[in-house]
């Protein structure tokens, strides 16, 4: 049963500007949908057309052209504050009623989007799986088959995206929660860097660990939402400024997969050969898979239960949990009261541990520029689930409770389906701040997974990203090529390697005089010219002025014909240049002069 009306962002934008769809009939028809599945628990609160009446009568005074998200319907997970809408977090006994927006939902509201309700969570945002939820709101279930769990915490906001109520959902993710649910319900799911989303207004979990994530149909939509939702909040402690150079993935790049025995499928063969597709997958778009020793990244995950950060969840919940203790689920209990009995010297004893493990991880990334893992070793039942609630939550999460411990970037991708009908994905995740980067990936990866998007057998509409938005290429020919001695100008500016290529056959090359360090001024000569061998790097565009600004006379940037017959931003030299210079054309380029002394 797909939906029968556009909910692609960009389709629903369409339809507006068209005239064939009005937000308010939008609004209507998806909360009349939402009764057809309620079965599936997903909604705490879902509005009714009078709390919507405010956001659309704002609309009318706009236009699609004007906001980026105009009149496109969210869910928000109740552990998010959206202002005369209750916060439960899952618990009846916790309720209270914002009068204010998390800053989150304020840049989206702003920005056109409207808040169709509350959803469903494992309760305090402590779970895995979605089946943490007590009465009267109860488990929710998968989106696809309800026998099965749906992936927690944030469970209800993948749900709901993924029986096509609304177009994204915002959830939260300190261990997981904004990436297993996305894995079993055959959506993007994006974690951002810790930080980069303000979490004012959110229900702590653990309050250094929490992001709000996001649930879309494809990546090019999470970004969008990404974008509009990342307004700085001076009100935010926990918010910080993305670094200036984001770093892109090349065109060509190396990905870094766990040793076969470190991988865990619980004994579903079906999961190891999604996976496995999946790393052929990433091949094909121009990776080379580098077996990496997943160890610190395993032992790090063992920290976030194991060790003291469990007592964050206790301070967000107290005195709740010391006033009112049978409020709260027995299992979220348990977990929670384990911390109350910290020691200061059990937290810095975990947090040199900590920074042991992050140094040893971060060598990856000196040898692979992303890395791939499953999203979750498996999917269960709920019936498995109940037979063993603890350990097999537990198990949910191998691949992702490291994640925010170590500040990376993270996006689960859907990777097909196994033959029960269930669908499972694999995550890429990268040094902190690579969100960008990472959907640009992710969004040739998604389609090669799968044609569908949720649980309905919606088309998958995945355009490609532009993965050079934000950045300028520039062709380089002497001292700035890898290994020699002014690359350094480039990688300390983030730049990558895209290509090695040639010029057209219409360039020279000169030893300038001067130095050191020795330099070639490439010029153009459509008679006698020849090919070079050149690189093309790719340079953050924040980075770019600076390193023009450091090029000294007679060279500068202009334009360059390569090969196969594009034209790129590159080295050239001027012809005062030349006076005193020596003609190498001959050699072969750079490295060819350099080989020759």
């Amino acid at each position: 049963m797909k939906t029968s009306i556009p909910l692609d962002i960009p389709a629903l934008l369409q339809a507006y500007r068209s005239g064939d769809l009005t937000p308010a009939a939008v609004v209507s028809h998806l909360l009349e949908r939402a009764s057809q599945f309620s079965a599936h628990n997903a909604w705490i609160h879902l509005a009714g057309e009078d709390e919507l009446t405010p956001y659309l009568t704002r609309l009318q005074r706009s236009s699609p052209d004007e906001l980026p998200l105009y009149g496109i319907p969210f869910a928000v997970k109740d552990n998010i504050d959206v202002a005369g809408m209750d916060t439960t977090a899952g618990c009846e006994a916790f309720r209270y009623r914002p009068g204010r927006h998390a800053a989150v939902v304020e840049a989206l509201v702003a920005a056109g989007a409207i808040p169709l309700g509350k959803t469903n969570l494992d309760q305090f945002a402590t779970g895995l799986v979605g089946t943490r939820s007590p009465e009267p709101w109860g488990a929710c279930r998968n989106s696809i088959d309800p026998d099965y769990v749906s992936g927690g915490s944030s469970s209800g906001s993948a749900v709901a995206t993924a029986l096509g109520l609304v177009s994204f959902a915002l959830g939260t993710d300190t261990a997981g929660s904004g990436r297993v649910p996305a894995a079993f319900n055959n959506l993007i799911g994006l974690k951002p860097t810790l930080g980069r989303l303000s979490v004012r207004g959110v229900v702590p979990a653990c309050q250094s660990l929490d992001c709000v994530s996001i649930f879309a149909r494809s990546a090019e939509q999470a970004q969008a939402v990404l974008t509009v939702a990342s307004a700085p909040d001076a009100e935010d402690p926990w918010q910080r400024p993305a670094p200036i150079g984001r770093q892109p993935i090349p065109a060509r790049f190396r990905f870094g997969v766990p040793q076969d025995k470190q991988l865990d499928f619980d004994g579903n063969e079906g999961a190891r050969q999604l996976f496995n597709n999946a790393i052929r997958d990433l091949e094909a778009l121009g990776g080379e898979a580098v077996t990496l020793d997943f160890q610190p990244f395993l032992d790090t995950a063992k920290l976030l239960y194991e060790g003291p950060w469990v007592a964050e969840r206790y301070l967000a919940t107290s005195p709740l949990i010391q006033e009112q203790p049978d409020a709260l689920l027995d299992v979220t209990r348990g977990i929670i009261s384990q911390g109350a009995n910290g020691r200061a010297a059990d937290a810095f004893s975990a947090r040199y541990r900590l920074q042991a493990l992050k140094q040893v991880a971060d060598q990856a990334w000196d040898e692979v520029d992303v890395m791939l893992t499953p999203t979750a070793p498996t999917i269960y039942t709920i019936a498995e689930l109940d037979e063993e609630p603890v350990a097999r939550n537990s198990r949910l999460g191998t691949y992702t409770n490291f994640m925010n411990l170590l500040d990376y970037s993270a996006v689960a991708v859907p990777s097909g389906f196994l033959e029960s009908g269930l669908p499972l994905g694999c995550t890429l995740f990268a040094p902190a701040f690579q969100d960008e980067a990472l959907l640009a990936l992710a969004s040739r990866l998604h389609p090669r997974g799968t044609h569908t998007v949720g649980a309905l057998g919606d088309t998958l509409h995945s355009p490609a990203i532009d993965a050079s938005a934000g950045t300028i290429d520039v062709l380089v020919c002497g001292a700035h090529l890898s290994g020699l001695p002014l690359n350094h100008q480039l990688t300390e500016r983030h730049a990558v390697l895209q290509e090695t290529t040639e010029t057209a056959a219409a360039y020279r090359m000169y030893l300038l005089a001067g130095g050191p360090p020795l330099r070639p001024g490439m010029i153009r000569d459509e008679h006698e010219g020849i090919r070079l061998p050149v690189e093309i790097w790719r340079v953050p565009a924040d980075r770019f002025g600076s390193f023009v600004a450091g090029i000294p006379a007679p060279l500068g940037i202009g334009k360059v014909e390569l090969a196969d017959g594009r034209w790129v931003s590159g080295f050239i030299c001027e012809p005062i240049g030349l006076e005193g210079a020596e003609d190498i054309t001959h050699l072969g380029g750079w490295r060819g002069f350099l080989a020759s002394r």
